[in-house]
Formats: structure tokens, sequence, C-alpha cells
């Protein structure tokens, strides 16, 4: 009887999952990594999350592998942010398609200690409507003291320009509504 629930329970989860698929079936992959991204700014190993829609931290991107939790090292380039992950595609966020970076509590099913995660924002194609397509990366640095030093590396690739959206830093507030994000 316990096993027949829980084949249950696996049958109905990979078809949610294989429905998730089909659903973002648009999405476009991200940008290939170039030959030579420049010089590594700055670099920290540990976990990617996930990638998301922008703000909706429980709506993960299943498309393309960027929904898939796995070790990594994220390094600042000149041209961007790369995401080398152990066993899956690498993630490269080119520094064009930043838009924000912040640190947060959690994102879909990776909820830690209050500014645990750093979180970049960056612009992913555009939907079937032709809006841009905004979406969220997660990374959780090994070491605490490496979340700063991310943020502001990668801060400093982005401009700040009120015209397309793009702002450096931004910090979710938990005691505003809606987690309201504070520059």
């Amino acid at each position: 009887m316990t096993v027949a629930i829980v084949l249950v329970i696996v049958a109905l989860m990979a078809l949610g999952w294989r429905n998730r698929l089909r659903r973002q079936s648009d999405v476009p992959p991200p940008p290939d990594v170039p030959a030579d991204a420049g010089r590594v700014l700055y670099e920290a190993d540990g976990q990617y999350v996930a990638t998301t829609t922008a703000g909706d931290w429980l709506d993960r991107i299943a498309v393309h592998g960027l929904g898939l939790r796995g070790n990594a090292v994220a390094s600042v380039h000149p041209d961007g942010v790369l995401f080398t992950r152990t066993g899956a595609r690498a993630v490269f966020v080119p520094r064009e398609q930043l838009l924000s970076v912040q640190l947060a509590a959690g994102m879909t099913g990776k909820f830690v200690e209050k500014e645990g995660l750093v979180v970049v924002t960056w612009r992913l194609g555009t939907d079937p409507s032709g809006q841009e397509r905004r979406v969220d990366t997660g990374f959780r640095t090994r070491h605490a003291a490496h979340k700063a030093q991310l943020v502001a590396a990668i801060a400093a690739l982005i401009p700040a320009d009120p015209e397309n959206g793009a702002s450096r830093t931004t910090h979710r507030d938990p005691s505003t509504p809606e987690g309201r994000e504070q520059q």
C-alpha cells in the first residue's frame, strides 16, 4: 500500500514537471558562454539554486536545465556573470542583460537565513506577447563572507540606468508588504 502511494506521488511529480516543460517551451536558452569571457574579476564556489520567473520565486524555469540545483562556481567577468555548474550546462548572463543583484532569504525549495542567497535578476529574451522576460537566478556561496563580495562584483557590472529598469542592488525587505524592494 505504501509503495503504491509513493509511486502515485512520483508519477504525479513527473507529470507536473513534464507539463511545466511544455508550458515553458517558448523560453529561449541562455546565451552561449563566450570563448573568452575575459579575466575573472571575482569568483566564489557554492550552490546554483535555480532560475525562476523574476519576482515569483516558486515558478522554477524547468527548460534548458535552468531549474536544476547543483554545485557551481560563480565567476564575474568584464563581459558578464558565469555560473559553471557541475553536471549541467553552464549559465552565462551577459553584462548588458543584467538588471540587479540582491540578497534574499530563499527561492524555490531553498530557504536559508535572512540574506543567505545572492539573486541575480536578468533579461532572458521575450515572451510570446513580445514583453521582456525577466528571470532571477539564485546562488548560495559556500562561505558567508563571500556573499557581499560577489554582490559587489556583480553590481559593478550593472549600470544605474532607470530607463531600462536596471539598478545595481536591491534588498527585499520582509517587513514591507509583499517584500517590497528597497534600494
